[in-house]
C-alpha cells in the first residue's frame, strides 16, 4: 500500500487539515493507495503556484523546454516496472496494457519536446500602407489538466506535455481511481528537472470532485482546461466552463463501429476486432463496441472471431503468468455488462463465447444477431462484451455505423480501398482507419470526436492550437492616414 502527496510549488505536501481518501484493489478490496484529498483551498494554492510560476516558464526559450521534455521521456520509462506494479495494484490493468502505456506516453513526451520550435505564426497581408500584420501564437496561461484511469498513464500525459512545451504551466488532477500512477508520471517530470510551480499535481476524494474542480476553473490565471473521461462527466466539466468563460478540449466517451465489408480479408478483420475489443478488458474510449458485418460473410467472420476471443488468456495481473485481460474497475462495470446480456439474449441475441461474470475477472465475450431494440446496440459497454451487428450491403452498414450519440473512433475493413475509403468518409466520428483498428493512437495525430464524444484535438499542431492564444499583432513602419 502506497501513502501519497501532492505537489504543489515543487515540495511535497498533504491536503488541508491532512484529509485522505483510500484507492482499493479492484480484485480483493484490499487498500492500494491512500492519497490526499485536496480542498478547494489546496486546489487554489496550487492554481497560484502556477500563475507564480506561469511568468518566468513562458519566457524560457524552446531548447530548454525540449531538453526537459526529453529527460522527462528517459525518466518515465525507467520506471516501468513501478507503473506496471501501480496500474496492477490500482486499476487492475494487465502488465502488457500498462507497458504498451509507457511506451506510447514516452513517444508521446518526446513528440511535444519537437513541437517546441513548431509554434509558429505567420504574417498576414494589411490593407493599411506600411502596416506589418501578424498572427502570433503565444502560451495561453494555467492550464487544468483532468485525466482518466483507463490508460492513466497515456492520457495523463497527453494532459500534460503538450501544455508545458507550449509554454503554459499545469496543474494535473490526478484520477480518483488510480493517484499513485498518476504521481509517478509527475515525479518522472520532477526528476527531469522542471522547474518548481511548473507542474502542479493534486488529488481529491470523489466526492470532492465537483468542488476542487470549479475552484481551479474559477482561478483568473486558468486560461484553458483539458479533460478526458465520460460523456456525463464531460458535460459537467463544459458547464462550469462556461460559467467562467473557459475553453475547453473533451475527449469523451465512444460507441466506436467496426464495419467489415463482404470483400474484407477476414483473418485481417478478426485479428483487428481482437484488439480493438479487448485490449485493457474493453476500457478504452475508442474500443471496438460494435462490429457491422455484412451478412455474405458473417457466419465466416463470427466463427474465426469467437475462437480467437474465448482462447484470450484471463487472469489476476498481479500474478506473474501473463494475461491479455486482467480485471475491469470495479464491480460497477460486472453488474452494467451482465445487464446488457440478459437484455440482448431475452430480445433474441446468441450468445457466442463468454457470458456473465461473477467478478472483475470477466471474460471476452461476445453477442451475435444484435439489433437495435436491445440496450447493447446503443450503449457504451466499458468492458469485454461486444456485439455483432449483420447488414445487408454497404448502405445498411453505413447507417449502422452512425446510428448512435458518440463519434470517436471507427474502422472499415474492406479489399476494395477506394470503396472502403468513401465508406469511411460516411462515418460521423473524428477518428477512423482503413483497415486497421478502431483503438490507435500517435502523439502527431489530431486525436478527437464528434458529438457525444467532445469537442476539440489533442496532438501534435492540432494540440498547439488548443493550448496556445493567437494573436493578432501590428507595427506600423510608415507614417499612417487618418481620416481626422
Amino acid at each position: 500500500m502506497s501513502d501519497l502527496s501532492m505537489l504543489i510549488n515543487g515540495r511535497k505536501v498533504s491536503a488541508e487539515k491532512g484529509a485522505t481518501f483510500e484507492r482499493r484493489n479492484p480484485l480483493d478490496g484490499s487498500v492500494a493507495t491512500r492519497a490526499p484529498a485536496a480542498s478547494p483551498a489546496d486546489a487554489v494554492m496550487a492554481a497560484d503556484a502556477a500563475a507564480e510560476a506561469f511568468k518566468s516558464w513562458s519566457q524560457t526559450g524552446p531548447s530548454e523546454r525540449r531538453m526537459l521534455l526529453l529527460k522527462t521521456a528517459d525518466a518515465l520509462e525507467a520506471k516501468t516496472p513501478q507503473f506496471i506494479e501501480a496500474m496492477a495494484a490500482e486499476t487492475g490493468a494487465s502488465g502488457m496494457w500498462a507497458g504498451f502505456n509507457v511506451m506510447l506516453a514516452a513517444g508521446m513526451i518526446r513528440e511535444a519536446a519537437s513541437l517546441t520550435t513548431q509554434i509558429s505564426g505567420e504574417v498576414i497581408p494589411s490593407d493599411v500602407p506600411g502596416s506589418l500584420a501578424m498572427g502570433v501564437r503565444q502560451p495561453a496561461g494555467v492550464v487544468l489538466g483532468i485525466a482518466p484511469w483507463n490508460a492513466p498513464i497515456i492520457l495523463g500525459v497527453r494532459a500534460i506535455a503538450t501544455p508545458l512545451a507550449c509554454g503554459n504551466t499545469v496543474i494535473f488532477k490526478g484520477s480518483e481511481n488510480c493517484p499513485h500512477t498518476h504521481q509517478l508520471i509527475v515525479e518522472a517530470f520532477s526528476d527531469a528537472g522542471f522547474p518548481p510551480g511548473v507542474l502542479n499535481y493534486i488529488t481529491n476524494a470523489p466526492a470532492d470532485a465537483g468542488a476542487v474542480v470549479e475552484a481551479v476553473v474559477a482561478h483568473p490565471a486558468v486560461r484553458r482546461v483539458n479533460f478526458t473521461g465520460s460523456t456525463r462527466v464531460g458535460k459537467i466539466i463544459a458547464m462550469t466552463c462556461a460559467k467562467y468563460l473557459k475553453p475547453v478540449v473533451l475527449e469523451l466517451g465512444g460507441k466506436a463501429p467496426m464495419v467489415v465489408l463482404d470483400d474484407a480479408n477476414i483473418e485481417d478483420a478478426v485479428n483487428g476486432a481482437a484488439f480493438g475489443c479487448f485490449a485493457n478488458s474493453g476500457q478504452i474510449c475508442m474500443s471496438t463496441e460494435r462490429i457491422i458485418v455484412d451478412q455474405k460473410i458473417a457466419d465466416e467472420f463470427v466463427k474465426k472471431f469467437a475462437a480467437k476471443a474465448s482462447a484470450l488468456p484471463l487472469g489476476d495481473p498481479r500474478k506473474p503468468e501473463p494475461v491479455v485481460l486482467g480485471s475491469v474497475i470495479g464491480m460497477s462495470t460486472v453488474e452494467h455488462c451482465n445487464a446488457l446480456i440478459d437484455d440482448a439474449l431475452a430480445k433474441g441475441a446468441k450468445l457466442l463465447c463468454g457470458g456473465k461474470a461473477e467478478n472483475t475477472l470477466m471474460p471476452a465475450t461476445v453477442l451475435d444477431h444484435v439489433t437495435p431494440a436491445m440496450k447493447i446496440y446503443h450503449e457504451e459497454t466499458f468492458g469485454p462484451v461486444k456485439c455483432v451487428v449483420r447488414v445487408n450491403g454497404v448502405e445498411e452498414a453505413v447507417a449502422c455505423a452512425i446510428d448512435n450519440e458518440y463519434g470517436l473512433s471507427a474502422a472499415v475493413f474492406g479489399g476494395d480501398i477506394a470503396r472502403a475509403f468513401n465508406v469511411a468518409r460516411r462515418i460521423d466520428s473524428g477518428i477512423c482507419h482503413v483497415n486497421g483498428p478502431t483503438v490507435h493512437d500517435e502523439a502527431q495525430m489530431p486525436f478527437g470526436g464528434v458529438k457525444g464524444s467532445g469537442i476539440g484535438r489533442f496532438g501534435g499542431k492540432a494540440g498547439v492550437a488548443e493550448f496556445t492564444e493567437l494573436r493578432w499583432i501590428t507595427i506600423q513602419t510608415t507614417p499612417r492616414h487618418y481620416p481626422f
